[in-house]
């Protein structure tokens, strides 16, 4: 029996960071998808990891993250791409979460670091949720056990109690590898119409 619904940020409340990163590609003349792949190398390690568990400060990252960067072969301002890294909401999911919470529990599962607050349309998303787990604050992060099983003591349920959408297959195996229900989301329309399947309500108007 589904008990909670766990959620993902960017990628599925919010638009793709991904879509954010190709945009600074463009900008400036990079290959398509060189930054995810850099981050996609030693992915529990680099930079990324590391400033996503608040290991490092952001000036310590932006110098690693750039270092790791020019020895894959280019040159990046690491600074504009956190900057730009803040996606748009999405509405369908944004209402699909206010109607999972007027039955079950919903937990916010987000690889995160120390930016700022964001705008308020984004802090008052965050604010429905029943727990909020961020890596940055926690110290792990998905697709590492440890995360997953915090969301699930914070809720008070067992794994197979969760639904969890998220759009990285990685970090999905992770969760489904504990016995959760998992959906990824490509297409946020898809995704919900799955929800709806597995919670047995309508999640959509």
């Amino acid at each position: 029996m589904i008990k909670a619904v766990l959620w993902d940020f960017g990628g599925v409340i919010l638009s793709s960071p991904l879509e954010a990163m190709r945009r600074y590609e463009a900008e400036a003349g990079l290959p398509a998808d060189f930054v995810a792949s850099v981050i996609a190398n030693d992915p529990h390690a680099n930079a990324w990891a590391r400033l996503e568990r608040n290991e490092v400060a952001i000036d310590e990252f932006c110098d690693l993250f750039e270092a790791e960067t020019l020895a894959a072969g280019y040159r990046v301002d690491a600074r504009s791409i956190l900057g730009g890294l803040v996606g748009d909401l999405r509405p369908q999911v944004v209402e699909a979460v206010k109607r999972c919470k007027e039955r079950l529990k919903i937990g916010l599962l987000t690889n995160n670091f120390a930016w700022g607050d964001g705008p308020e349309e984004i802090r008052d998303v965050v604010a429905l949720f029943d727990v909020v787990v961020e890596s940055s604050k926690v110290g792990v992060r998905k697709p590492e056990p440890r995360f997953y099983e915090l969301a699930c003591e914070l809720l008070a349920i067992e794994p197979n109690e969760a639904v969890f959408l998220d759009d990285l297959g990685v970090n999905l195996k992770a969760a489904r590898a504990m016995g959760m229900t998992t959906i990824k989301v490509s297409d946020p329309d898809e995704a919900l119409a799955g929800l709806e399947r597995v919670v047995g309500f309508p999640v959509r108007t």
